[in-house]
């Protein structure tokens, strides 16, 4: 099964935000739309899905933007 880079959608003009829970694991079996992550700007905090279904084998956090 090929692997997947699920990406957090735009969330608005935020420089920032913070990873404040995870929800899943590895080894974790998710379906499309599950929540993966709880992240947290100075304004409001929200969750993000998942974009496919299938098995959590990695969790990588990184900053891909720019400021």
């Amino acid at each position: 099964m090929a692997s997947i880079d699920i990406q957090v959608p735009d969330i608005g003009d935020f420089a920032e935000v913070t990873v404040i829970e995870l929800m899943v694991k590895v080894g974790d079996t998710i379906k499309p739309e599950q929540s993966l992550i709880t992240v947290e700007s100075d304004k409001a905090s929200m969750e993000i899905p998942s974009s496919h279904g299938g098995v959590v084998k990695e969790l990588k956090v990184t900053f891909a933007g720019g400021v």
